[in-house]
C-alpha cells in the first residue's frame, strides 16, 4: 500500500488461526512498529484489470483499500489479466509469468470472453478447472483462500444494444452454472456479481464511458463482497 514503505521484506507465517497465511512485513514510517502485510494474486480479463477505470479503482485496488480501514494491509495486489482474454489465453500468461510466490489470497474472475466468441461450455469446464488447480497452488494448496468470481452479464451494459440481450444473458448463466459447480467441488469461496452487474440496465453510473465495462461505482460493489470474503480468510 502507497502508506507504507518496507525497509526489509521477507515472507513468513502467522500463528494460531492464519498459521498457514503467508505475508511480508516491514517497517511502518509512522512510528518505528512492525506491520505484517498479506499478499494478493488476481487472475482475470478486462473486469480485473479495470477496462476504462483508473488504476486505483479496479476492484482488486477498492477491495485492499477497504481492508485497509479495518487495519487488514495487503500489498499492492498482483494483476494477472487483461482485456480480451479467455481461459487458455490467461492460462498461457500464468504461464509466461513464471509466477513462483505463495499468496495469501487468489482471486479467479474468467469466462466472459469465452461466451462472447461462442466457446463451448466443454472447454471452459476443462480450462476453467485448470485455472483453479492453479490459483489453488499459488494460494499454497489451500482452497480456502481462493475466491471465485462469476462473469457479469454484459447484456445488460449499451454495447449489447441491437444484439439479442435474453440469449446473452443465457449464456452468462449457463456460464456460471458451470464455475460455480466446479468451484463449490475445489470448495474454494464463491461470489456471485452478475446480479449486480445487471442493475446497470437501470443505473448508467455502474457503466464505464466506453459502454462495456463497468465503473468505479458499478466495480465498488464487487470490492465489497470481496474484501467481506477476505475479512473472514485474514482476520
Amino acid at each position: 500500500m502507497g502508506y507504507y514503505l518496507c525497509s526489509m521484506l521477507f515472507f513468513l507465517f502467522l500463528g494460531t488461526k492464519n498459521e498457514q497465511i503467508p505475508m511480508i512485513q516491514g517497517n511502518s514510517t509512522s512510528q518505528d512498529t512492525t506491520v505484517k502485510i498479506f499478499t494478493y494474486l488476481a487472475l482475470g480479463d478486462s473486469y480485473t484489470i479495470g477496462e476504462s477505470v483508473p488504476e486505483e479503482d479496479r476492484f482488486p485496488n477498492q477491495a485492499a483499500r477497504l481492508l485497509a480501514t479495518d487495519s487488514i494491509h495487503l500489498a499492492p495486489p498482483r494483476i494477472i489479466a487483461k482485456t480480451g482474454w479467455t481461459t487458455d489465453e490467461l492460462e498461457a500468461a500464468i504461464g509466461e509469468a513464471n509466477v513462483t510466490d505463495t499468496f495469501s489470497i487468489v482471486s479467479l474472475l474468467i469466462g466472459v470472453n469465452n461466451q462472447y466468441r461462442g466457446r463451448s461450455l466443454h472447454e471452459y469446464k476443462t480450462e476453467f478447472t485448470r485455472l483453479l488447480k492453479q490459483a489453488i497452488h499459488f494460494a499454497g494448496n489451500h482452497p480456502d483462500r481462493v475466491v471465485v468470481l462469476s462473469i457479469p452479464d454484459w447484456s445488460a451494459v449499451p454495447f449489447a444494444e441491437g444484439r439479442d440481450r435474453q440469449l446473452i444473458s443465457t449464456e452468462i448463466d449457463a456460464f456460471n452454472a458451470v464455475n460455480k459447480n466446479i468451484s463449490k467441488k475445489f470448495k474454494v469461496h464463491y461470489i456471485n456479481i452478475t446480479a449486480d452487474s445487471r442493475k446497470a440496465a437501470r443505473d448508467a453510473s455502474l457503466v464505464a464511458g466506453d459502454g462495456l465495462h463497468y465503473s468505479a461505482k458499478g466495480m465498488a460493489v464487487w470490492a465489497g463482497k470481496l474484501a467481506g470474503v477476505m475479512r473472514t480468510i485474514l482476520q
